[in-house]
């Protein structure tokens, strides 16, 4: 059966073409099934029919009057200054000018307190209804044969305010990413950008199509090595796509089943420049928000280059590499990954030199579970360092970390208690942290007390 294209671009409609086409299933199930044909089916079916042929001709009534607008050029006063598209819901601004509802109140909620159009700076920024130009263009339409419900829906999204203009620059900007010209993609991708760091509507753009993705990215694979690529277009596409990433969790899928996405943020975290490697970081941190995702990027290999650059320790890059560590780690299969990485020897070199300790603990907590993480920290002095942190730091939450990582050791690895004991004896620390610390921190303090208490019973019985 041919597929009809009559209500691709409206949700409602679409539930509705699909609700009448499972009616119409049924119903032919029932004519195959059935010996006689009722004459109920029968008038089901013709009303289904009907139903059915009247949403298509609504659509193409719609879809002619559409094209229509495409074509037509409306009176100049009926344009909003804004959007340079036919009003839909005209209003006066204090400074006397008319615009469309939805793209002043947006000018205005961005900070503007001036006219876009005079420069004017505004005394207040209350809306007045333009009642005597909305009734003209209604009239307009009725006279050229526009229905207004069609221009209405058709100029914009109600949230993303996305206009006709935004969509021909956003296309003309994908155009000149494929040039074969390096000064044509640098000049693109800088703009991209920009827009998508000033606003909504071309993250929402780029999330219309996985198409969109690669064509972003497209200058960076038609480079190829990463020699070979020029630095600030390469920051520039990384910095999209993180601002893309951003939007919603639609674009968080789109962009990172692309397949072209994970493997060129790898690469950037390999080898781009400081910044370039820090929007990488943080844009796996975004991707990571959903967990379908945290799977996927985390069989990539990508924790490496993470680690790695948390190593390296650049101030501006750190914490990005963290949060990103830390979200994928939230997954217990990519636990596993990052302490095969080289994770714990990394954040617990960083920890016990006193260096952002607040995010590489929480990271820690989680990887000790692991039982390799576990026998690392033995062998890297762990216990004196965390016992450091138990008794010295003021951060109630890297008091609790540092007594669920001391806890897992303790019940771990026996050659640990006398190091422990030790530090109760002579500071007390673990009874003033089950006295005083967090609710978990208070349970792990009083698990590893009655351990010690239990260890000292045995040796006076013994």
């Amino acid at each position: 059966m041919a597929k009809t294209d009559a209500f691709d671009s409206d949700p409602t409609a679409i539930a509705k073409a699909k609700e009448l086409k499972r009616e119409m299933k049924k119903l032919l199930t029932n004519i195959e099934e059935e010996d006689g044909l009722s004459v109920q089916t029968i008038d089901q079916l013709q009303e289904a029919l009907s139903a059915f042929k009247q949403a298509t001709m609504r659509k193409m009534a719609k879809s002619s009057s559409l094209e229509m607008l495409e074509t037509m050029s409306c009176p100049e006063e009926f344009r909003c200054p804004l959007s340079n598209e036919l009003m839909r819901d005209p209003v006066v601004l204090a400074s006397g000018q008319t615009y469309d509802k939805l793209f002043i109140q947006k000018w205005l909620s961005s900070g503007n307190r001036t006219c876009p159009k005079t420069q004017q700076v505004l005394p207040h920024t209350a809306l007045t209804p333009n009642l005597l130009i909305r009734d003209m263009i209604s009239k307009w339409c009725k006279t050229v044969g526009l229905e207004t419900t069609t221009y209405q829906s058709s100029l914009v999204d109600e949230e993303k305010a996305v206009t006709r203009s935004d969509r021909e620059i956003f296309n003309s900007l994908l155009c000149k990413l494929s040039s074969s010209n390096l000064q044509d993609q640098k000049s693109a991708a800088k703009e991209l950008r920009r827009l998508t760091k000033k606003g909504t509507e071309f993250r929402a753009l780029f999330g219309e199509s996985s198409d969109n993705i690669t064509r972003l990215v497209n200058p960076l694979l038609l480079h190829g090595s990463t020699l070979n690529q020029d630095e600030q277009l390469q920051e520039d596409v990384i910095t999209t796509l993180l601002n893309v990433s951003i939007h919603d969790d639609g674009n968080k899928k789109l962009v990172c089943e692309n397949a072209n996405v994970i493997p060129l943020l790898i690469d950037a975290l390999r080898r781009g420049t400081v910044a370039t490697r820090s929007n990488a970081a943080a844009t796996v941190f975004t991707l990571s928000a959903l967990d379908s995702n945290k799977a996927l990027i985390g069989k990539s290999g990508i924790l490496k280059p993470l680690i790695d650059l948390l190593e390296e320790g650049n101030p501006s890059a750190i914490k990005d590499a963290a949060a990103a560590i830390f979200t994928l780690c939230i997954a217990h299969e990519n636990r596993s990954r990052a302490v095969k990485d080289g994770a714990v020897r990394v954040l617990g070199k960083k920890i016990s030199e006193g260096l952002n300790v607040d995010e590489l603990l929480a990271i820690l907590a989680m990887l000790v579970t692991h039982w390799k993480a576990v026998e690392e920290l033995g062998e890297l002095g762990g216990v004196t360092w965390l016992l450091r942190i138990t008794r010295e730091s003021e951060c109630k939450r890297n008091k609790e970390n540092a007594i669920v990582i001391l806890h897992t050791i303790c019940f771990s690895d026996r050659t640990k208690w006398k190091e422990i004991k030790e530090e109760e004896s002579s500071h007390g620390t673990i009874t003033k942290l089950a006295r005083e610390g967090t609710s978990r921190a208070q349970r792990k303090a009083n698990g590893i007390l009655d351990r010690l208490r239990k260890a000292m019973n045995l040796t006076h019985t013994a």
